[in-house]
């Protein structure tokens, strides 16, 4: 079967060099632009770029499909059966999806209707949820509503982050793709119920900020949502503090943002309700994620010292 793939970082590479390992051709890639990344803003190729550079396919990187007339013609002249999509980036244009005889399908990091949008991952971590998984969708106009071919689910570890939990979901993507193509032919197109919906809005660099107010549970399960992006951060001093790994305990009633021990353990510091966290991992700006106590050696932190509240 001729494929066309459509995504953009590691999580839609993966499901891209397994689709290649299991025998379909791809002759087309759609891929995001390059972008400029790192402190010398250098232009970056995607990850999807990467591997359909490596595998020989050609590449196309329009910047939009509403308005790039000539990459729907070349999709249109590619001869393909079907087009998978993952995380590609850009919004699919009715025309576009009028094109694979066989529809467009794509790989959605969610158990839907649950966690349409962007970042399901992410917020799926950061609202508790004890488990995720991969559905295969047949797409159409509407924003991750189309009907589901196959899910599988998948559990939430305690300490999942978000990293972690989206190169399992990517590993369990990739194989479900290459099964549903295989059996496209059987599988049943499964409606999703629109009651059941909930939306996963794309995570903000302005949603970093800890309010220390909140119950350690809440900020916990953020601080794991929100890794490796954009990373959760507390103030102090004027400073932005990166809080990388964190556990909850019980504190007793303390003003929030009030530092109760810092050693080589972590740093304790008290949230709301009675509750804190145990910060074994932090990052001041321009320096490397560091174990608490090897922190601690160039930034010292006292009992008593406060980290500000969000206002």
């Amino acid at each position: 079967m001729n494929i066309v793939f459509a995504g953009t970082p590691e999580f839609a590479a993966v499901a891209l060099r397994r689709l290649l390992d299991a025998g379909f051709r791809v002759p087309l890639v759609l891929t995001q632009p390059d972008r400029p990344a790192g402190r010398g803003m250098r232009l970056v190729e995607s990850a999807v770029k990467q591997a359909a550079v490596e595998a020989g396919s050609e590449v196309c990187q329009p910047q939009s499909l509403k308005r790039d007339a000539h990459a729907v013609e070349k999709l249109r002249a590619t001869p393909h059966e079907a087009m998978v999509v993952a995380a590609y980036g850009l919004i699919l244009p009715q025309a576009v999806l009028d094109i694979p005889p066989l529809g467009c399908l794509n790989i959605h990091a969610s158990l839907l209707p649950r966690w349409r949008g962007a970042a399901p991952v992410q917020r799926a971590i950061e609202a508790g949820d004890r488990e995720t998984g991969v559905c295969i969708m047949r797409m159409e106009a509407g924003l991750d509503t189309g009907p589901v071919l196959l899910r599988r689910a998948l559990p939430i570890a305690e300490d999942d982050t978000a990293g972690s939990l989206t190169a399992a979901l990517a590993a369990l993507g990739a194989d479900l793709i290459v099964e549903a193509l295989r059996d496209i032919a059987l599988l049943p197109a499964v409606e999703q119920d629109p009651a059941g919906a909930t939306y996963a809005a794309k995570i903000e660099k302005a949603e970093a900020a800890l309010d220390l107010r909140q119950d350690a549970r809440v900020l916990a399960r953020k601080i794991r949502a929100y890794d490796p992006f954009p990373g959760a951060a507390a103030a102090y001093a004027g400073q932005a503090i990166k809080f990388w790994r964190a556990a909850t305990v019980a504190t007793g009633p303390r003003a929030p943002g009030t530092v109760i021990s810092a050693d080589e353990r972590g740093v304790m510091v008290a949230c709301g309700g009675g509750t804190g966290l145990m910060v074994t991992e932090l990052q001041r700006a321009g320096a490397r994620r560091l174990p608490a106590r090897a922190f601690l050696q160039g930034f010292p932190l006292m009992p008593g010292d406060r980290f500000e509240v969000a206002s």
